[in-house]
């Protein structure tokens, strides 16, 4: 099968590095077609005049590539704004749209950047709804995601598929030998959604704990007051990312209390359990949907400062419920979201589409 990895997607996001890495080695071959808006940036929509110039400019160059023959047409993220380029280029082929997050979730109700009901708001309302409604399949990253991008598009069920994000197992393998002292380690932008207000809380919960905060972004502000048992580091490479897993205790997962929390999975909790590190996040639909709470992963409240303290003073007491952790974790990862499962999931999900479609066409 020929993919056709098409658009202005961020070609370092994880989302879209991993779709691509599980496609090739499922025996797809991948041709990307990509034009650089977003690359580099640590928020990709934080967008004005000169990135809607950029933008318009980066749709017509992608049009002008030679043609090819492909047997799908994948959007990757952010491509919000590329279906409909995707659509000429295609040819015909069928257009697989991979969102990761509707633009009006993630910035009006989860960042806070907009205002419900307001002009801007509505703007990216419609622009969800007009990109969901333009791909032959859509493919969100948890059942929670699927069933929201179906209801505020309007889509029928079937037009939404499921298949984890994943880790990109080149840089994210097996090596936990946590160091002391004993570190509760959390990686990611600091956004309302990973609840950093409620780490930090914890944090003060149990100053015997040390916690290492790795990131930056919205809510940064909140570490000017950190407790003194709570390391801030700004910025970490991607690559020394599977350094910092393997030598933590434990990794924390998401905290927040939003919607929006509740249906995600984040990359992180996936390194962390590629890795083999015990993994503390939120009990929510989404997280159900992969980890079995004491087993693969503690799951605690959303938001609830003490039972996270709890959680992570008992991996800190039990040495042997911290390796059962790591144990279950990787036994999970590897059976439910290891690069060859979703490589095999994407592949069956695209030769089922292509064959509906009919034959391989010009794209």
């Amino acid at each position: 099968m020929r993919v056709l990895f098409f658009g202005t997607y961020q070609r370092d996001h994880p989302r879209n590095a991993q779709v691509i890495s599980c496609l090739r080695g499922a025996g797809a071959e991948v041709v990307e077609r990509h034009e650089p808006v977003w690359d580099g940036r640590r928020s990709s929509w934080q967008a004005g005049p000169r990135e809607a110039a950029r933008l318009a400019l980066a749709e017509a160059r992608l049009l002008r590539r030679p043609e090819q023959c492909f047997d799908a047409v994948l959007v990757g993220y952010p491509g919000h704004l590329d279906l409909a380029t995707a659509r000429r280029a295609a040819r015909g082929a069928p257009v697989v749209f991979s969102p990761l997050v509707s633009l009006a979730d993630t910035l009006v109700s989860d960042r806070g950047r907009f205002a419900p009901g307001s002009a801007a708001a509505r703007l990216l309302e419609a622009i969800d709804r007009r990109a969901l409604r333009a791909a032959d399949l859509v493919v969100a990253d948890t059942r929670a995601g699927a069933d929201h991008l179906a209801a505020i598009a309007g889509l029928d069920p079937a037009r939404v598929e499921v298949c984890f994000v994943g880790a990109e197992e080149r840089l994210f393998r097996p090596g936990w030998t946590p160091a002391r002292p004993f570190t509760c380690l959390f990686v990611g932008k600091l956004i309302p959604l990973h609840g950093l207000d409620t780490i930090l809380a914890a944090a003060r919960l149990a100053p015997e704990l040390r916690f290492r905060v790795v990131g930056s972004g919205q809510l940064e502000r909140l570490l000017a007051k950190r407790p003194a048992n709570v390391e801030h580091v700004p910025w970490v490479e991607y690559a020394h990312l599977p350094g910092e897993l393997h030598r933590a205790a434990c990794a924390l997962g998401v905290f927040g209390r939003s919607a929006k929390a509740a249906r995600v999975i984040p990359s992180k909790a996936f390194q962390a359990l590629a890795c083999g590190t015990p993994l503390v996040t939120a009990d929510t639909p989404a997280a159900r949907e992969l980890l079995a709470d004491g087993r693969s992963a503690l799951l605690v409240p959303p938001d609830d400062a003490r039972a996270l303290a709890g959680a992570l003073r008992r991996i800190a007491a039990d040495p042997a419920l911290a390796r059962s952790l790591s144990e279950g974790g990787l036994e999970t990862y590897r059976r439910q979201a290891s690069e060859a499962v979703l490589g095999a999931r994407w592949l069956v999900l695209l030769e089922r589409l292509a064959a509906r479609a009919g034959a391989v066409v010009a794209g």
